[in-house]
């Protein structure tokens, strides 16, 4: 059985990858890549890297997750969400961690705190701010000086890293993003479809047309269309490519 088809994906702490392909071994060994993953929410970016980033001895990066930590912080201090200067300095003065199963902010874990409809707001807001994610974007390339990181988000390819080594753009219809959200035990907040896909199409609205880093494939990235897709075979195309690549070196 191949590697990937024994990737057990979700967004929980429990995500496992069990590989015992002599290939992965000698993987590790060759070139560290920058693999650049983006796509709005709820088309499999998480999973996919992360599965990505554990085949290749990786480190993984949602740099989502920094916006939200700022999104989360700027709330708790109440501090207004359109506040660009004082975000900005919030954003720099912050100590920001993030890891497989953790994020956290000046120490605080807010794993589970980020991942709701109301920091999915504010983090939509705090990414349209050009200095905030100028900043966040510096913090994000500094996580790629050597290379050996999947890194996912929406600006990716296009901004952080446009001389990605491979850069995917994953995406899927409406419905089929509402249903994986509405069943993510990961992310809380409403489960009625309607309402779940409306969020979405209301976040996909203000990503592609904010005037900093708005979301878009950019032109030399591989788009995938995850409809109805199993994530193993999701893996197993990308990580042909990732093969394709290293061979030839």
């Amino acid at each position: 059985m191949p590697a990937c088809d024994r990737i057990f994906w979700s967004r929980s702490n429990s995500f496992r990858f069990l590989s015992s392909s002599p290939s992965s071994y000698y993987l590790h060994a060759m070139r560290k890549l920058i693999i650049a993953i983006d796509g709005p929410s709820g088309v499999g970016k998480g999973t996919v890297a992360r599965a990505i980033a554990a085949e290749l001895g990786y480190r993984h990066v949602d740099s989502g997750a920094m916006y939200r930590a700022v999104g989360w912080k700027a709330l708790q201090l109440g501090v207004g969400l359109d506040q660009e200067d004082t975000l900005s300095g919030l954003a720099t003065d912050s100590t920001i961690e993030i890891s497989a199963t953790l994020v956290a902010i000046d120490g605080t874990d807010i794993t589970r705190a980020i991942r709701t409809p109301e920091i999915d707001k504010a983090a939509a807001a705090v990414a349209r701010l050009p200095n905030v994610r100028a900043i966040l974007v510096g913090r994000q390339r500094r996580l790629g000086l050597d290379g050996g990181i999947v890194m996912e988000g929406r600006d990716i390819g296009t901004v952080v890293f446009p001389q990605a080594d491979l850069k995917l753009y994953l995406d899927a219809s409406v419905e089929e993003r509402a249903r994986r959200r509405a069943s993510d035990s990961a992310h809380s907040g409403p489960v009625a479809l309607a309402e779940v896909a409306t969020a979405l199409k209301e976040r996909d609205q203000s990503d592609s047309t904010r005037a900093a880093s708005p979301l878009y494939a950019a032109a030399d990235a591989v788009v995938i269309d995850t409809t109805g897709t199993p994530v193993a075979d999701v893996v197993a195309q990308v990580m042909a490519m990732v093969r394709k690549l290293l061979m030839a070196d």
